[in-house]
């Protein structure tokens, strides 16, 4: 596994296919946002997406970290400020080692506040 995470064909082969502390940090993430509101689940770019009213969230394990990312990330700065830009329009990421985590509780109100804004805001990869 090296910058992208692993080929699966399915939500459940991507969890599948990682070990250790990425797994287990990624099993957790996981639960938490589809616990949070009412995600669709995908692969798409290598990555594990949640869809609400277009692209949400993303998970990707890399070879030494594992990314949080929001399609509206720099919105969510508010509600967690570890949260980098990324991009020229709204994405952000939270970055995580095995020694920088997150907590379900965090991860919950962060998904449950992607989800509201998708809804509220539109489809955010539909550029105007």
């Amino acid at each position: 596994m090296a910058m992208m995470g692993p080929a699966a064909e399915s939500p459940d082969a991507y969890i599948a296919a990682l070990s250790g502390w990425q797994r287990e940090r990624c099993e957790m993430m996981r639960a938490a946002i589809l616990a949070a509101a009412g995600f669709e689940e995908t692969i798409k770019w290598t990555n594990l997406v949640f869809m609400a009213n277009g692209p949400c969230i993303l998970i990707r394990a890399e070879e030494h970290r594992v990314l949080l990312g929001f399609w509206r990330g720099k919105r969510l700065r508010a509600v967690d400020p570890r949260i980098k830009a990324s991009g020229k329009y709204e994405l952000g990421n939270l970055i995580m080692s095995e020694a920088i985590g997150v907590t379900a509780e965090e991860v919950s109100r962060l998904a449950a506040e992607a989800f509201r804004l998708n809804i509220e805001l539109g489809n955010p990869a539909a550029r105007t």
